[in-house]
């Protein structure tokens, strides 16, 4: 028997700054239809995240409390471009990933009067299986001056109703059978959201991520000398709703949390 292997190293992938923001009109790109109506409360909406509208205001709402806000993540986007290409290579260009982000409607904002009400946040459809109609809620961030508000809540319950609710149902979803949240051992108040909102706990997947230097305190320490020697390790908590979830319960709560009222 005989075999080679020719693999070389690829380049980091980039972007020149003309395709950073995407294509105009903007695609989304995604495989599955967005209805408006399943993803919006009198007090909040989900749209698609359109870089050229969202993006420099999601920046300014970040970037100053990067260690903080990112402190439970994987990474951290260490610069506007940085992010718009994950934005544009990991989401967009990705059919079974979307980019979206969440608009507290109570709060108008003069400067994008269009939007019907301000930026407080954004997260990904991601690692989407359609062949098994599961996917993950990711990339969750709210921005430090909407914690504590009706946002976080509203968000996940739209999200959940979107995903889980049958296309048959009013407001219609996309029926998928399962649906994951994933967090930070340490991350109470991420736990506590989902678990407020109906995902049970599937268990702790661990050494899942190894962390960059910026989040070296924030996982574990691992001491063998690999390819990442001196970086910590991250362990991850994963929750789920799957299909019997959501009719023998979760659908109700989740509408509860919408009708809402403050």
């Amino acid at each position: 028997m005989s075999f080679v292997n020719n693999y070389t190293p690829q380049p980091e992938l980039t972007l020149p700054e003309s395709e950073l923001y995407g294509p105009e009109p903007y695609d989304i790109n995604f495989a599955w239809p967005l209805h408006p109506s399943t993803l919006q409360t009198d007090r909040t909406k989900i749209v698609p995240f359109v870089p050229r509208e969202h993006a420099a205001t999601y920046w300014a709402a970040v970037q100053d409390h990067l260690p903080t806000l990112f402190r439970y993540y994987p990474f951290v986007p260490r610069s506007l471009p940085e992010f718009l290409l994950f934005v544009e290579l990991n989401c967009r260009r990705n059919p079974y990933h979307a980019f979206l982000a969440v608009l507290d409607r109570t709060r108008p904002d003069p400067a994008h009067p269009a939007w019907g009400g301000s930026l407080a946040g954004v997260l990904v459809v991601y690692s989407t299986s359609p062949e098994n109609l599961s996917t993950e809620l990711g990339y969750v961030v709210v921005f430090p001056e909407f914690h504590h508000t009706h946002v976080a809540k509203d968000m996940v319950g739209l999200m959940l109703r979107y995903v889980m609710a049958l296309p048959t149902a009013s407001p219609p979803g996309i029926g998928f059978r399962r649906v994951e949240w994933r967090a930070h051992p340490g991350n109470k108040p991420s736990l506590g959201l989902a678990e407020r909102l109906g995902f049970k706990r599937d268990g702790m997947v661990k050494w899942l991520w190894v962390l960059p230097d910026e989040l070296k305190g924030a996982g574990e320490e691992c001491t063998r000398a690999d390819a990442f020697e001196g970086r910590s390790g991250r362990h991850t908590v994963i929750l789920s709703v799957c299909w019997d979830d959501w009719e023998g319960g979760v659908d109700e709560k989740v509408k509860a949390v919408l009708e809402q009222k403050s």
